[in-house]
């Protein structure tokens, strides 16, 4: 181990890591990262995952890698946050469902002598040494910038937002929502509707926005589980003619650009993503400076460019 670090405080323990997946079974000769994602069901934090334990392997180090149920059990991730924090380990990785609920507990972790990185989404404090994640404003102002030339600059468009309390969550909307104002003006944008990740709430909310906005021209989601929602709602509203954009790769969305009810959609690089947070998480243990933010890229994706192999290696497959 890299030092032994002070205890703290802490309070009481939480409750055992529900849908964490793998548990604290690692080496206690190794440095140890504790990540502690927003969610473990999508393609998306698989990959990560992927990328981050691919990485702590060649760099002789170990991770464990836990997210509650879904993406808006807030509740779930801090007693997951906190039950990480009591177990002391070198560094911890966070992607915030909260960004301002966790605050608290990484005053913990600082007092503890535990770095902490944020990756994809950041958070409202200081502490966290470097911030690993998507530039999701621009990335999401590139989704509207197709999505207005796939509909020829005029019409009235929608959006569906995984949530409003997280970083990326707000940045993926207000990206969007700039870029729109700012450069489409022959387009109506309705007001955000947030469906918390979920496919079926996602859906749900498509049937509603289209029952209430017939003419409604276009669709932006902006996760994968709003992506994935948005495509069920649209066709079992038999709104074949909508023209719709999406974040995140997901299976089920390479599939739907392909067959093209997906117009396309932007892609992170979540292994990298992973492999950025190990190596920050290291460095950070070492006492190294780290930049205010580490940028992991995007890019969009469509029928055209789907099966390129040189995006083969940032979608989720």
């Amino acid at each position: 181990m890299r030092g032994i670090r002070p205890l703290a405080v802490l309070g009481a323990l939480a409750v055992a890591l529900t849908g964490c997946g793998p548990g604290w079974g690692h080496d206690p000769d190794l440095p140890h990262i504790a990540i502690v994602s927003k969610g473990f069901q999508h393609q998306f934090w698989q990959a990560v995952k992927r990328g981050a334990e691919e990485e702590a392997e060649r760099r002789g180090a170990g991770v464990t890698f836990m997210g509650p149920p879904t993406e808006q059990d807030v509740e779930a991730q801090l007693n997951m946050l906190t039950n990480a924090i009591a177990r002391q380990p070198d560094a911890i990785g966070l992607a915030a469902l909260d960004s301002r609920a966790t605050e608290p507990l990484l005053r913990q972790a600082e007092e503890a002598g535990i770095p902490v990185i944020a990756f994809d989404s950041g958070v409202d404090s200081e502490i966290p040494r470097t911030t690993v994640a998507t530039d999701n404003r621009a990335a999401a102002a590139l989704a509207a910038e197709h999505l207005a030339g796939l509909l020829g600059g005029t019409g009235t468009v929608g959006l569906v937002v995984h949530d409003q309390t997280s970083g990326s969550g707000v940045d993926r909307r207000d990206g969007f929502l700039d870029w729109m104002r700012a450069n489409a003006p022959g387009i109506t944008v309705l007001d955000p509707q947030y469906g918390g990740g979920d496919q079926l709430v996602s859906a749900d909310i498509t049937k509603a926005v289209l029952a209430a906005n017939p003419d409604l021209d276009g669709l932006y989601a902006s996760n994968e589980g709003s992506a994935v929602g948005v495509l069920r709602g649209v066709a079992e509203s038999g709104h074949e003619d909508l023209v719709v954009v999406g974040f995140d790769s997901g299976r089920a969305q390479l599939d739907a650009v392909r067959d093209g009810t997906l117009a396309g959609a932007v892609t992170q690089d979540p292994i990298d993503m992973g492999r950025r947070l190990v190596l920050a998480g290291l460095a950070a243990m070492d006492g190294e400076e780290l930049p205010a933010t580490v940028d992991t890229g995007f890019h969009w994706y469509d029928a055209r460019t789907v099966d390129d192999p040189a995006l083969a290696g940032v979608l989720y497959q």
